[in-house]
């Protein structure tokens, strides 16, 4: 029994380790990014982390690029951009940890996981909270999403630097959707998080998370009956080869925000900083222009691969929706959704 205890002492105190070894990389290395980032305003351009799990040829990236272009040439050539897409220094988590150290400038980040640390973050996210695109370029613009996002800057020391459409999410199938009752009992692939699980919860479905990465053969199996993701996710992922009916139930609306750590004012002038935010905020709108824009042409190209694209009636799905709303677990406040409903 001596033997057994001491091996798990010595397994724990590696894992302790570990953890401590790696924080303390990103701390230094945090540590070094501001002295360059001193320096560098002094001799040369200050060159800052810019990393994201998108891919490259995503809108996100896209803006990233422009940004990235626009930030050089405004900034005179003393502030650069590189570039880290596609998870290539990390998932969403690890970016997110190396954003609080420094070891990253700037990131992108859904607003379900920003969620996380300061639950109104993920508002606009819940079911039917966002009506269309105009209703959440709205919210965008309000004193409530200022409120918010001020509020979770307090709280984090990071600054939100742009507010990025993500899209509607909608439900596909082998069989007609068009009311509620049509989903009871549908095992329905969702993501593995609490959010998700509401509206298909609440319609009476099965949800089951599945990993991203078998969503496609689970739909070809029979293993679920469908699935939800935005209209350009169905197209990149391929999943109308595999399911008849795309039904535009439009019932969650994500977004992504850009977070700029709070190391990253001390490596360039208060003017270069004020230049970045307002160009990674710009660039925030390209991008939602675009994917909104990608949303409407998509339609006709579903049904032009013989897909059955069909109108949603959404107020029975609303009404079902309601009550979990009203939840005091939500992260939010009633007067908060209330306000975002009037917008």
């Amino acid at each position: 029994m001596m033997k057994i205890s001491r091996k798990i002492n010595e397994t724990s105190q590696a894992t302790f380790l570990n953890k401590l070894t790696r924080r303390t990389f990103l701390v230094a290395a945090s540590t070094i990014a501001v002295g360059l980032g001193f320096a560098g305003s002094a001799n040369a351009a200050t060159t800052l982390k810019w990393a994201h799990v998108y891919e490259t040829g995503s809108a996100y990236h896209e803006a990233l690029l422009w940004a990235a272009d626009e930030i050089e040439k405004q900034t005179e050539g003393r502030v650069k951009i590189n570039a880290y897409p596609a998870s290539s220094l990390g998932k969403e988590a690890e970016l997110s940890e190396a954003l609080d150290f420094g070891a990253v400038d700037i990131i992108y980040t859904g607003d379900i996981f920003a969620g996380q640390t300061y639950p109104p973050m993920r508002i606009s996210s819940f079911p039917f909270a966002i009506r269309d695109f105009d209703h959440w370029k709205h919210y965008r613009d309000s004193s409530l999403y200022k409120n918010i996002t001020s509020e979770y800057e307090k709280q984090t020391g990071q600054d939100v630097a742009g507010f990025t459409y993500y899209g509607a999410r909608h439900v596909t199938s082998n069989f007609p959707i068009t009311k509620p009752q049509d989903m009871e009992g549908m095992k329905i692939r969702v993501p593995n998080a609490p959010l998700y699980l509401m509206f298909p919860q609440a319609v009476g479905a099965n949800p089951t998370p599945i990993p991203f990465s078998e969503v496609y053969l689970a739909l070809q199996m029979g293993v679920v009956d469908g699935q939800e993701n935005p209209l350009p996710t169905i197209k990149f992922k391929k999943f109308y080869e595999v399911q008849k009916y795309i039904n535009l139930t439009g019932h969650m609306t994500n977004s992504v925000f850009t977070m700029i750590s709070s190391y990253t004012k001390s490596k360039v002038s208060s003017d270069d900083y004020k230049t970045i935010v307002s160009i990674t905020n710009q660039a925030a709108s390209k991008a939602s222009e675009a994917i909104n824009e990608s949303e409407q042409n998509l339609v006709s190209w579903f049904k032009d691969q013989g897909v059955i694209v069909q109108e949603v009636n959404k107020q029975p799905f609303v009404d079902a929706i309601q009550p979990l709303l009203n939840s005091q677990d939500n992260g939010f406040t009633a007067e908060q959704l209330a306000e975002l409903e009037a917008l």
